[in-house]
């Protein structure tokens, strides 16, 4: 076990890549330099697929992003309802990002989700954009109103939702991905042929998109709260 607890530790730790000489030394992170390498796959990706755009005869590279566009779009859409459409494009990326990085393992890359930091990040993110969809939907009145509903006695529950919704949402990511880590580590010591490699291809790939379609829909979920 204490082999165990010490490949836990040590998978946990984020490494500094390189430090930027400024302000005393800046330390760029193993999760960010991973991050930069999504947000290229997404960038480029995003390039090739959306150039030479045509309205009609289109190209069997454009019929494949319009086809990525429905159906993520459509999914969002789906959790969040017409009235949030306009925050599709944000979920939209979240979920590309956070499904990325949850199987760019498989790749030999560390997932930037295994990093406490970027979870928790993007947890805040996200609760911000909830708490600023109600201001901007309901006005500021009616969104601090809110915080009395049902009953006045209940107006500290509420506030404190605002600051269990986020570390609810950091914890059930990272939380997923640590356990995913200990049960492989697990089923290496009990069967250490064939069977961690099964194993590692549905905690790296399903479970990882699992995890941000569940992300996202929480998200969305609060989004839909908060503006009705």
């Amino acid at each position: 076990m204490g082999d165990l607890a010490s490949k836990l530790m040590a998978e946990l730790e984020c490494e500094t890549v390189f430090t930027i000489p400024v302000f005393g030394g800046i330390g760029i992170a193993e999760s960010v330099v991973v991050t930069w390498i999504i947000m290229a796959i997404l960038i480029i990706g995003a390039i090739i697929l959306t150039r030479n755009l045509k309205i009609d005869h289109i190209s069997k590279r454009q019929a494949v992003a319009e086809l990525i566009y429905t159906k993520l779009t459509g999914l969002v859409e789906g959790m969040i309802g017409p009235a949030g459409k306009s925050y599709v494009p944000y979920l939209t990326t979240v979920l590309l990002y956070i499904g990325l990085s949850n199987i760019i393992g498989l790749f030999g890359m560390k997932s930037p989700t295994k990093d406490l930091n970027v979870t928790i990040a993007l947890a805040v993110m996200s609760i911000v954009l909830v708490e600023a969809s109600g201001i901007h939907h309901n006005g500021v009145g009616k969104w601090l109103h809110h915080f009395t509903e049902p009953v006045a006695i209940v107006t500290p529950i509420n506030i404190l939702e605002v600051f269990t919704r986020p570390l609810s949402l950091c914890m059930r990511l990272f939380g997923n991905v640590l356990g995913a880590f200990v049960i492989m580590e697990l089923i290496k010591i009990v069967v250490p042929v064939f069977l961690p490699a099964v194993f590692s291809l549905y905690f790296d790939l399903f479970d990882g998109l699992l995890q941000a379609y569940v992300f996202v829909f929480l998200t969305s979920m609060y989004i839909a709260e908060a503006i009705e």
